[in-house]
């Protein structure tokens, strides 16, 4: 009798584990949405700060592509529709390391690259 509460026991512990989030655990949907969602949004960003396409893809080369161009171009259409202006980044970039861990001059002008 005791081994089979035993048994009861375990197995409604693991029905109950198999559903939890709260173990860290994603399904394989839920990281290709936070995937895809994270890559329109760099595509989005991307887009509203005024960058080509393939500067984006250069600057997040992790990001998935097709997500990235989605998030492109539904900012530019959505910038277009509204007459929204791009808007260039404030904040300076942060000094360049060389070979020798010296820090180098930025040139100045627009941090965009072209």
């Amino acid at each position: 009798m005791r081994h089979s509460s035993s048994i009861v026991a375990v197995l409604l512990l693991i029905a109950t584990l198999a559903g939890c989030d709260a173990l860290g655990l994603e399904s394989a949907e839920a990281v290709a949405e936070r995937r895809d969602a994270e890559g329109r949004a760099l595509g989005g960003a991307c887009r509203h700060a005024g960058r080509a396409i393939e500067d984006c893809y250069t600057l997040n080369p992790r990001a998935d592509k097709a997500a990235v161009f989605a998030g492109w171009r539904e900012m530019n259409d959505y910038m277009r529709e509204n007459q929204i202006e791009e808007v260039a980044p404030q904040l300076a970039r942060a000094p360049r390391r060389t070979t020798r861990g010296q820090t180098a001059a930025e040139p100045e002008g627009d941090p965009k690259v072209e």
